[in-house]
């Protein structure tokens, strides 16, 4: 063979070495660049969670348009639609459905046993059955708890009862299709008797019925404390308004809320949980198996108090209020 022949098969023989790496290479990228689906389902929007949720799985490398696709559908509010919403989302064949709130977690797990959820801000998972347990959920359900069942009812009514001194009666304010409501409401009946308070709980299945329990609240009671719902977060400003129309001391669950002129808040900071909530998606699309991740339990609370709000009402919240306060509006 001669010289120029041997060069030839050599050159040849090198450059299909190469094309066989590039290709090798190439499917190796693109396996690495595979997008990953994700779903989205909100209840209501006045969270500075949301955003941050996604901010954080940037910052982990999932980029929509890139190597992320999204699939997001609201409720704003209407607890009902959350079925098909869910439904929806699934069908889409995402890999991981993210949610927040109780209702939305049982709607989610009502609608699939296969796809990875991760939801944020659920009320109690063991006590309303969503887990078998907070160490190894099991299934395909996990995320973050607002730790309802560690006594956050008795904070709120300690709280309340503190800033409100002439508080004899306590309007518990909530919707009792919710699954946790009824749960959190007994808790409170209970530790309302250790201070020798009386609750009564106005029940809200419907806009309508938030103008009717704070009308009842304002006869019936001296304070009143807010527990969360779709229905009810949806319906915040209005929720807001009663509450200086009928000057009712009132807790909320969010501490969102005192921003916008609730009196005081005590709650989970969203856009901690939402965060770490991004986390969790971010390893399961990595691979991990969601009922081996632990449903995570908040350590940091947070109060914040608005005393404007107080002043419009005549209060004068005490300074062992105050000094429990991570922030106070003046």
């Amino acid at each position: 063979m001669s010289r120029r022949v041997v060069l030839f098969a050599l050159v040849l023989t090198s450059t299909s070495g190469i094309f066989l790496l590039d290709s090798q290479f190439a499917r190796a990228s693109e396996s690495a660049q595979k997008t990953a689906r994700v779903g989205f389902v909100g209840t209501e929007t006045l969270s500075r969670g949301v955003p941050a949720f996604w901010e954080r799985l940037h910052e982990l490398g999932w980029i929509e348009g890139k190597n992320l696709s999204i699939e997001t559908r609201w409720a704003e509010g209407h607890v009902e639609r959350l079925p098909t919403l869910m439904n929806e989302v699934i069908a889409r064949k995402v890999d991981v459905l993210f949610t927040y709130g109780t209702p939305a977690a049982v709607a989610a797990k009502k609608a699939t046993a296969t796809v990875p959820i991760v939801a944020a801000m659920m009320g109690d998972p063991l006590g309303t059955g969503l887990v078998a347990s907070l160490a190894r959920p099991g299934a395909n359900l996990t995320g973050i708890s607002l730790a309802m069942s560690e006594g956050l009812g008795g904070k709120w009514l300690q709280l309340l009862h503190e800033a409100v001194p002439r508080l004899v009666t306590v309007a518990v304010v909530g919707n009792p299709a919710s699954p946790w409501v009824p749960r959190v409401t007994k808790e409170l009946e209970a530790d309302a008797r250790t201070r020798g308070l009386t609750v009564r709980f106005l029940e809200v299945r419907d806009v309508e019925g938030l103008d009717r329990a704070f009308a009842k609240a304002q006869r019936e009671a001296q304070g009143a404390i807010l527990l969360g719902d779709p229905l009810v977060l949806h319906n915040w400003q209005r929720i807001l308004s009663l509450a200086a129309k009928y000057r009712i001391p009132t807790m909320y669950p969010n501490p969102e809320w005192p921003e916008h002129g609730g009196l005081m808040a005590y709650g989970v900071d969203s856009v901690v949980a939402f965060r770490r909530a991004a986390e969790y998606v971010d390893q399961i699309l990595r691979g991990a198996k969601p009922g081996n991740l632990p449903i995570e339990q908040p350590t940091q609370f947070k109060l914040v108090i608005n005393l404007k709000t107080a002043g419009t009402l005549g209060l004068t919240i005490p300074e062992s209020v105050l000094v429990q306060a991570d922030e106070v509006i003046r």
